[in-house]
């Protein structure tokens, strides 16, 4: 297994890095840097998924967290991945070196880049409402990883190893094989960057947390279109508690009315003026699979 060639520290933060909230008694959440890792399970079973992975040169740190919420010496009975960007893989090499044995599960579409044969598209630092974010993005690993001998696709009936229950939803746009997690029960989201609960073309913004429901990060999003129909595929949805890869959490009524006014004005209030990965299909379109 192989992390990406290009991956390395990135000098980013936020007030709520190195925190952790526990939101459900069986769904607590780890800000490392700005980039949230959802643990799920109730630490009294000792039982429990990892979703998502983290930034670069973080492994340590989230293997404290995990000690800290399960217990030492404990590892999860799998890893679910939203998606393979460097932020949400970057410390997966290091978590499965100390973790033997343990699967990783991502949509087939992800495969590509999580099994070393192809790179991301690079990042757009010229993206309208990118801000500061968006400029320094040059720096970005985007190179693939290669974490082939424990890659598991997600089962084709939506269901989620592990975890009775969740279930996943396709939500592409921001990476092509980009999947969310529900769980119906509770209607709990962990909605990865399918949209997110931060402004990320405000560095300040990004720095303090300041929850609003905002779109995909915009300048590594190359397909609007498949974009504006995930967000409005989630809505249908009706979360009462939403968990997004960046910022906060969210709940109740401000979740609910902040999305319902993403998925009807997301041209409006996600969807760049420019940008590389901006094309005129992009007012139009539609996704029709759920899984």
């Amino acid at each position: 297994m192989k992390q990406s060639d290009d991956n390395h520290i990135i000098p980013m933060t936020s007030i709520s890095a190195s925190k952790g909230r526990e939101v459900k008694p069986d769904v607590y959440y780890y800000t490392n840097q700005i980039v949230n890792l959802i643990f799920l399970g109730d630490p009294k079973l000792g039982k429990w998924v990892l979703v998502d992975a983290g930034m670069p040169k973080s492994g340590s740190a989230i293997i404290a967290a995990a000690e800290e919420r399960f217990g030492k010496d404990t590892k999860p009975m799998a890893i679910i991945l939203t998606h393979g960007h460097f932020d949400h893989v970057g410390s997966i090499v290091h978590l499965l070196e100390e973790w033997r044995g343990v699967p990783v599960y991502a949509h087939t579409l992800e495969f590509p880049f999580l099994t070393g044969k192809e790179a991301y598209p690079e990042p757009d630092p010229g993206v309208e409402g990118g801000g500061m974010l968006a400029k320094i993005s040059k720096i970005y690993p985007h190179e693939p990883i290669n974490i082939e001998p424990v890659l598991l696709p997600l089962p084709t009936d939506g269901t989620v190893p592990n975890l009775p229950g969740w279930e996943w939803y396709h939500t592409p746009g921001h990476s092509p094989g980009h999947v969310s997690l529900f769980r119906d029960s509770d209607r709990t989201l962990i909605a990865g960057d399918a949209f997110v609960t931060v402004e990320q073309d405000s560095f300040y913004k990004v720095l303090v947390q300041k929850e609003e429901v905002k779109g995909p990060p915009p300048y590594l999003t190359t397909n609007w279109t498949l974009a504006r129909e995930s967000v409005r595929k989630l809505h249908v949805l009706q979360p009462e508690l939403a968990i997004t890869g960046h910022g906060t959490h969210m709940e109740g009524e401000e979740l609910q009315k902040g999305l319902h006014k993403l998925a009807v004005e997301f041209d409006e209030i996600a969807l760049p003026k420019y940008g590389k990965y901006v094309k005129e299909s992009d007012s139009e379109g539609s996704i029709d699979s759920i899984h």
